[in-house]
């Protein structure tokens, strides 16, 4: 064992004059935010301070930065190529993301000795801050310490400020709805006592807030990003149909966190409107300015029906699908501003979608929500049971379970449907295809963007489960049925009058009558 050569002295070994013959040989520097040639990268810093007024060393004073943080940066440069003055303003390290360790390319900047910059400002430099009494003298280090205090107070005070926004919004609206019970409600023509109305763009700003702020939580647009099926079939209707989106004006409605924009900005559109009524709106700026995309991208806050936009747009992008696909009525605003907006002979992505309904077989699951309520620890709450299956349940079908071919029951085409989409009858027939007992109606969209390399995809119980999961009508009483039997039913849905985004589902089946409701 003692011949083999101990690689951990090699450090101590190596010769520094052979370190040094190595780092300094043949080097040429090429300046960071230009075409100009150095011998050394203390020349190309002295150029960028000088010419580009981007100064190394302050900028690591002002982030605290280490040879790690170095490396992100000069990665960081590489990749998006920024304007100095975008970096030497920024109140954040952009850089800050493991993904900028991994070098763009052999980089003689990233073998730069970035401790060596301390050197240069190892006098002890002080700062003074005026008081009451005078001036107080601040040690670098102390000067640093309050630097990071002060970030993280403004951070925490921008946070509280949306959360003190969102709690009056939430203040207003409990106001106005006490205000309406104590007068008795709005009458309308038909002296009912309350306001019905039929679309979105009729509906009072102030009473629609309420839709807007569960868009203002992370966690929803954690749930919608992660979903691949919605995300990556945007992102190819997108970036495979570039040739349709270059040069052209588009507008995102209801962007959320700006990803349809920034897939837009990408397949070369001019200009995005990029549009929400919601407090993600603020991130969705800070998001877009961190991937340099602000020239292109334009953010909006508001509701399009309230909104004025500079100028008509060539396509309009939407994630407007609800669960059911027309739960929260979202569809409205897409009509609204295909109506206002949109160019003649313009584009709206996705342009078509359909319903369908299919048979669902699984008794387990029937008997643990339905069931369940015949005995409840020894008590009886059977009238339960009508309450529970009255509500329409999210969740996802197996495919083990489904004992019928689908069938559709609404299609519609974006380009031409109106406000009235939301309210259809439609009958239909399930083939029966292998004998089981029928717990339920289960329903379920697709989703199509006609473009020359066509994108579709389905929320179907067969395919890889969506954030939209599948809505399930369960019935109080289940039916045993035979493969080949044909169940003939009809299903009525229309908008609930007293919300406008919610919806009312009556299925016929079987000589009764069900009523469900998804709000």
């Amino acid at each position: 064992m003692s011949d083999v050569p101990d690689l951990s002295s090699d450090e101590e070994n190596f010769d520094d004059d052979d370190w040094q013959e190595m780092e300094t040989s043949n080097t040429t520097v090429t300046c960071l935010f230009c075409t100009n040639f150095f011998t050394s990268i203390e020349e190309g810093l002295s150029h960028c301070e000088t010419e580009h007024n981007f100064a190394l060393n302050k900028l690591k004073l002002k982030f605290n930065m280490d040879c790690y943080s170095y490396i992100k940066l000069i990665n960081y440069i590489k990749s998006h190529k920024p304007n100095p003055d975008f970096i030497v303003n920024a109140t954040m390290p952009l850089w800050d993301d493991e993904k900028y360790l991994k070098p763009v390319e052999n980089d003689d900047w990233l073998m730069f000795d970035f401790e060596s910059l301390s050197d240069k400002c190892n006098s002890p430099k002080t700062y003074h801050a005026n008081v009451e009494n005078g001036l107080v003298t601040l040690s670098q280090t102390h000067f640093i310490e309050l630097q990071k205090t002060i970030q993280t107070l403004t951070g925490q005070l921008k946070e509280n400020q949306a959360h003190l926004q969102m709690a009056k919004e939430d203040i207003n609206k409990m106001q106005e709805s006490m205000k309406t019970l104590v007068d008795g409600g709005i009458t309308n023509t038909n002296g009912e006592g309350k306001n019905i109305v039929n679309c979105v763009s009729k509906l009072p700003l102030e009473d629609d807030e309420g839709y807007f702020s569960t868009y203002a939580h992370f966690g929803i647009h954690y749930e919608m990003l992660s979903d691949k099926v919605r995300t990556e079939s945007y992102r190819d209707a997108i970036l495979n149909n570039k040739e349709i989106i270059k040069n052209k004006v588009v507008l995102d409605l209801g962007c959320g966190t700006g990803i349809l924009s920034m897939l837009c900005a990408t397949a070369g559109a001019r200009k995005v409107y990029a549009l929400d009524q919601s407090q993600i709106i603020y991130h969705a700026i800070d998001i877009i300015r961190e991937n340099n995309l602000q020239h292109i991208i334009k953010t909006v806050k508001g509701r399009v029906e309230n909104t004025k936009l500079d100028e008509k747009v060539d396509i309009i992008v939407s994630e407007w699908m609800g669960y059911f696909l027309l739960f929260e009525g979202m569809l409205d605003s897409v009509i609204y501003a295909r109506d206002n907006y949109l160019k003649p002979g313009g584009l709206l992505l996705p342009n078509k979608c359909n319903i369908s309904l299919v048979a669902n077989g699984d008794i387990e699951t029937h008997t643990k929500l339905i069931d369940y309520w015949s005995d409840v620890y020894g008590y009886k709450m059977n009238c339960m049971k009508s309450e529970v299956v009255r509500e329409a349940n999210i969740d996802i079908v197996g495919s083990k379970h489904i004992i019928s071919e689908p069938c559709i029951v609404k299609e519609i085409d974006i380009n031409t449907c109106t406000t009235d989409v939301m309210d259809f009858s439609s009958e239909f027939k399930l083939t029966i295809s292998r004998t089981g007992t029928f717990t339920s109606l289960v329903g379920y969209f697709d989703t199509f963007f006609d473009l020359p390399n066509p994108v579709s995809f389905s929320t179907g119980p067969d395919k890889t489960p969506t954030h939209w999961k599948q809505t399930v009508f369960y019935f109080k009483d289940c039916r045993d049925v035979n493969q080949g039997d044909i169940i003939q039913g009809t299903i009525i849905c229309s908008r609930q009058k007293t919300d406008v985004r919610a919806l009312s589902v009556q299925i016929n089946i079987f000589g009764k009558t069900h009523k469900y409701i998804l709000s």
